[in-house]
């Protein structure tokens, strides 16, 4: 057991990052690939400036997923992913809104926001890990 516990020391910490990392690169890159369609979304939902709201929510979604990933000035970037994340479940994922039938569905992508959080606590607090760019230069 220990053997187990030193290897996800040295390597739990960058397979936590690739698995956090990938939502937000992957949504990031959806929202340039299909920016008109995101922007008409944000605007259905009373966001002012969809356009250029929209805009930093791809640096924060796709620079911050690539800055997590390779774990380059990590717990700046989980910082601002975790503060993106508040208005974002607020506003998207607001179950206690919604019709009945969309409550359950919202109210587990709200929870879900809630576990990416955390997340981002434990990189905050902890740093990128062994296997980083953020090591290396130290």
């Amino acid at each position: 057991m220990d053997k187990l516990c030193e290897a996800v020391k040295q390597y739990g910490p960058l397979g936590g990052r690739i698995l956090m990392s990938l939502m937000f690169i992957i949504s990031g890159w959806g929202k340039i690939t299909g920016f008109a369609g995101t922007a008409g979304f944000m605007a259905s939902k009373g966001m002012p400036f969809p356009e250029l709201l929209l805009a930093g929510t791809i640096i924060v979604e796709l620079g911050g997923g690539l800055m997590l990933l390779a774990g380059w000035q990590a717990r700046i970037a989980a910082l601002a992913i975790f503060l993106f994340i508040i208005p974002a479940t607020l506003i998207f994922h607001n179950f206690w809104a919604v019709d009945p039938a969309q409550a359950q569905g919202q109210m587990i992508h709200f929870m879900k926001n809630l576990t990416i959080m955390g997340g981002m606590l434990y990189v905050m607090a902890f740093g990128a890990g062994p296997l980083s760019l953020d090591a290396r230069k130290r």
